[in-house]
């Protein structure tokens, strides 16, 4: 049985749609599934315990998995992983992935050309054991997040939309302005950007904006900040640990809850190999902020 993380709680702060698809509003990123750091070629975490994550996060309420066929180690793919642990699939069970970027056998970074595309959606129904794949985020560069056109890149996305391949899509490490031309083309049903405490007034904006338009705004990084792939680090300002104190919880449960509190259509997508900080990240839900609080943290 599902144990919800958020007693007590109205049911439209706890779901939102990604598209015709409901989910809830914590859900599991699979990026630090397959090593002790993520795209790690290392120590692969053990195979087995992955798998217990897995079904685990589904067992506490999760229906809504962040993954992507890029995210692997020397013996363990995220994708692979899922289709191992949670197949046949949940029917409320929404997976969204992402494309653009590729690594090589040897962990070396590519960018798909929009011809190239099709083989990385490819590659993740062929992973995942689907037919095809709720959502799909075009991932944009770093050198491509302040300027460019995505137009032709999300073009070929929404053609193999048409063709029944992928349900939604979103897009990911984006601006206003890509978003805007996105929409031009397409249905959007999400923006997967970084956020999180201290996020700066530009990208507080965009949050702001997928909320009038009705659109899911789903952060990644939202606990590690500053640390980003490697994980959260030390440097978590007073107000944080504070307020982590006053809670008798951890510096990330805060990060999360302040998260979700920035409005009723902000999702997490909190990643873990530890069955432990799987169990804190789930029960944020039932972490109340004060208004004072809120504003201390910024």
């Amino acid at each position: 049985m599902s144990l919800s993380p958020w007693p007590n709680t109205p049911a439209d702060t706890r779901t939102w749609q990604l598209g015709d698809l409901t989910v809830n509003r914590i859900g599991f990123g699979a990026m630090r599934l397959t090593g002790t750091a993520p795209f790690d070629h290392g120590v692969p975490r053990d195979r087995e315990q992955s798998i217990g994550i897995l079904r685990r996060a589904v067992e506490l309420g999760v229906n809504h998995i962040d993954t992507a066929a890029f995210y692997f180690s020397a013996t363990r793919s995220a994708n692979e992983l899922i289709n191992r642990a949670l197949a046949p699939y949940p029917a409320d069970l929404v997976i969204t992935t992402k494309v653009g970027p590729g690594r090589d056998s040897s962990g070396a970074w590519w960018w798909a050309t929009p011809a190239q595309l099709r083989g990385q959606v490819e590659e993740n129904l062929r992973q995942l054991g689907r037919d095809h794949l709720d959502v799909v985020n075009l991932r944009l560069p770093p050198s491509r997040r302040q300027t460019g056109s995505i137009g032709e890149h999300f073009g070929a996305l929404a053609a193999l939309r048409d063709a029944g391949l992928i349900r939604h899509l979103g897009i990911s490490n984006a601006t206003a302005e890509q978003l805007a031309e996105a929409r031009a083309i397409a249905p959007v049903v999400c923006v997967q950007n970084p956020f999180g405490i201290g996020a700066s007034d530009e990208d507080r904006a965009l949050l702001r904006l997928c909320g009038e338009l009705g659109l899911a705004f789903v952060p990644f990084f939202a606990i590690a900040g500053s640390g980003r792939e490697a994980g959260p680090t030390g440097g978590d300002s007073e107000a944080v640990s504070t307020v982590a104190r006053a809670h008798g919880v951890s510096v990330a449960q805060v990060r999360l809850a302040w998260t979700l509190r920035q409005g009723p259509h902000v999702l997490a997508i909190p990643g873990t190999g530890d069955p432990d900080h799987l169990a804190q990240n789930m029960s944020v839900g039932s972490l109340r902020l004060s208004e004072e609080e809120l504003a201390l943290l910024g």
